[in-house]
């Protein structure tokens, strides 16, 4: 069987996604289509050789709807010929874009595709796909889930309450993202994986200074006086210090089967080896990485101790300190150049950003084995191994 290997992996800067952020000014089109002219500019690859673009978008309405891959390959000066998708497998979108890639190559289907993502939450906000007072759920969930599904916060929330994980562990966690992204920066680890756009060269929402006592003083970002009534075993400990903000960014990643990298003379920085993604309880919505984990090192051959880093994704510290209390995974190799507390999780942008971050972190390290898994909305995540050739 063929196997899937990533030969070039880039991203733009993540900026705030507000009005006032570095990047707002960047249409989201234009903002993928940066890094798909990066990667093909970087890799050397003849874009006549790309068989498919695979892109994921969460909010896919206004400047982000009709199938938005499709316009940034045309607006990156890839031939006509090249095709493009539009993927939404909510904040796994991107990872998931890779797993399809990956798995087209892996089939005989595709020798090189390109997987891919963007969000601009400044232009795009959050829910701007659901009109107000229009139910995107449908009557069945509603009757299967009688007491009603909850946001994503609540969700987070409930997970601390569930794990016992306390406002000083998550506030703690938070800080050592903001760090491990401020020491990567200064030690010029993201220079290879970053493609500056309009003068904007660095993540926007690093904050190096922070501390615990900083974030010790913000307010519970979540309170809600039905969800109180409703759930009270939560006790409010989620605030925007330990939760990801919201961004502006792309990212993509350049896959192909290896036979393809050698021909071509590419050296590629790691082998996609194996995949796996998976439902969990819709309420908890975010524990999925979990038996995702579980999952794919199943269909590896693979136990934890195999695996040298590992980029879970920091939608809230909440999540990743259950996960870590569930697989027992050493926190030093968690999110080594800090996660999206600190470098922002632009939705749709944010599975190929994890990767990019970790195949380049893998190569610097000399990591033989690494895995990457994403929570998901209603109750879903994706998680893939990948290993250094």
């Amino acid at each position: 069987m063929r196997d899937a290997v990533v030969v070039e992996a880039v991203r733009t800067p993540v900026g705030k996604g507000k009005p006032n952020g570095s990047l707002a000014h960047v249409h989201p089109v234009e903002l993928l289509a940066h890094t798909l002219r990066a990667l093909v500019e970087r890799s050397g690859v003849d874009p006549e050789l790309i068989d498919d673009v695979i892109g994921g978008t969460v909010d896919q309405v206004g400047e982000q709807a009709m199938n938005t891959t499709r316009y940034a390959a045309l607006s990156a000066g890839l031939p006509e010929s090249v095709p493009a998708t539009t993927v939404d497998r909510q904040c796994g979108s991107s990872q998931q874009a890779v797993h399809f890639a990956a798995q087209g190559v892996i089939s005989g289907a595709y020798d090189i595709a390109v997987a891919c993502g963007v969000e601009s939450m400044s232009r795009v906000p959050m829910w701007s796909n659901v009109p107000e007072g229009k139910d995107p759920f449908g009557p069945g969930v509603a009757a299967r889930h009688p007491e009603g599904l909850v946001p994503q916060g609540i969700s987070a929330e409930l997970i601390a309450a569930k794990w016992s994980v306390t406002r000083e562990q998550m506030d703690a966690f938070a800080v050592s993202s903001h760090r491990r992204a401020a020491a990567a920066w200064d030690a010029g680890l993201f220079d290879a994986e970053v493609a500056p756009l309009d003068g904007v060269t660095r993540d926007e929402c690093v904050r190096p200074g922070t501390t615990t006592e900083i974030l010790a003083g913000l307010r519970p970002a979540y309170h809600d006086p039905h969800f109180a009534e409703r759930f009270p075993q939560i006790e409010w400990n989620v605030t925007a210090g330990n939760a990801s903000p919201v961004n502006d960014g792309a990212s993509a990643v350049l896959v192909m089967a290896g036979e393809t990298a050698a021909r071509l003379g590419l050296r590629p920085l790691a082998r996609l080896h194996s995949f796996a993604v998976t439902g969990s309880d819709p309420l908890l919505m975010l524990t999925g990485v979990v038996p995702a984990t579980e999952k794919v090192l199943r269909r590896a051959g693979l136990s934890l101790g195999d695996i040298d880093l590992f980029e879970v994704n920091e939608a809230f510290s909440s999540v990743v300190l259950a996960w870590q209390q569930e697989t027992g995974a050493d926190l030093g190799k968690v999110n080594v150049h800090g996660g999206a507390i600190a470098l922002g999780h632009p939705l749709g942008a944010s599975g190929t950003r994890l990767t990019t971050t970790l195949v380049h972190a893998m190569r610097e390290r000399g990591a033989r084995y690494a895995l990457q898994t994403m929570c998901e909305a209603g109750g879903l995540a994706n998680a893939m191994i990948l290993e250094r050739v």
